[in-house]
Order: structure tokens, then sequence, then C-alpha cells
């Protein structure tokens, strides 16, 4: 099996219901950071996302005979990875602040890279304080670079639902940003 970083996630899938249920860790290597990401955007508290995504893992796992070989196997764990994450916003009734950092690639001098961290805490700022309807689409698209039909099956809303919600989102995210500014 030294092949099988060539191998896409569905086929992967398919070897650990078939064959050797341990090449379950591959699905985990390609995903965690990914998915911790995603949740930590959701849930703005790296000790519930780490929670969402080691939960997610489980239980897809224990139901990856249900999964359709014929899907995008992305969508399907990042839609259990986002019930997981609404779950504990439900349990915990508050949303917190977002605490991860995305970077920006380094400037070649101060004044740039300063202006550029900045920006990135003005933005993770403005995120912080979208609804969650908006956060998780602008998140996705923007972030994670979903399509919209993959946000559309992640979200389980129309495609249409999407595009409404990104345009939404931006507005707002534009008006929270503004007024952060001024």
């Amino acid at each position: 099996m030294s092949k099988l970083s060539t191998l896409t996630d569905e086929q992967v899938v398919h070897l650990i219901r078939t064959k050797d249920r341990e090449l379950y860790a591959e699905i985990m290597t390609r995903y965690k950071s990914r998915l911790t990401r995603y949740a930590n955007y959701l849930l703005s508290d790296s000790s519930h996302a780490d929670d969402a995504v080691q939960q997610g893992f489980i239980k897809a796992y224990i139901n990856l005979q249900s999964f359709d070989t014929k899907k995008k196997f992305s969508s399907w764990i990042y839609r259990i990875i986002h019930n997981e994450a609404i779950n504990i916003v439900k349990k915990n009734k508050v949303e917190i602040d977002i605490s991860t950092q995305f970077s920006l690639a380094s400037a070649e001098n101060v004044e740039d890279e300063y202006i550029r961290n900045e920006l990135t805490t003005i933005t993770r700022y403005c995120i912080t304080k979208l609804p969650i309807i908006y956060r998780e689409p602008i998140t996705l698209y923007f972030i994670d670079d979903y399509s919209y039909k993959e946000i559309s099956d992640i979200l389980r809303i129309p495609t249409s639902t999407v595009g409404i919600r990104l345009s939404r989102g931006k507005k707002y995210l534009k008006e929270i940003c503004k007024n952060k500014t001024n």
C-alpha cells in the first residue's frame, strides 16, 4: 500500500471497507488539519473544534459502510463535522470568539507585513461577528475553496441558497469591517 497517496478518497474508503480497516488512518491524515480549521471557524474555540473533529472521525468510521463511493467523500466528512460543530454550539448556547489564525505570505518589508497582519486580525474579528449561517459558507468558500455545489452538499441547502448566503454574508462582512475600522 505504498501508493496509497495516489488513490482518491473514495478508493481509500473502498479499500477500508473491503480489505483493511486500519487504512482509516490515511483518511484522518488527509483531513485532520482541514477539518480542524473548519471546526475552529465555526466554533471559535480550538478545544471544542478538536472535540468536534474527533467525534466526527469516530462517527464517519462507524458509518463508513453507508457512504456512497459514487459521491464526494470530502463533502460527506465535512457534513459530519458540521453536524458535530452545530451540536456543540447548541449544547453551549454561545458562539465563542474565533481563536485560530490563518497567515498570509510574509511580506518583503516590515510595513507590508504589518499591514497584512492587521488586515488578517480585522478580517478574523469580522468573521466572528457574522451569524453562523453566513460564517459557514463564507469559511467554506473563501478559506477552504469549496464550490457552491460542494457547500450545498456539506450544508444540505440548495445551491441557490449558498449563493444568497455568500452574497448576504459578504455584505454583512463588509459592514462589520467598515464599522470596525471607523
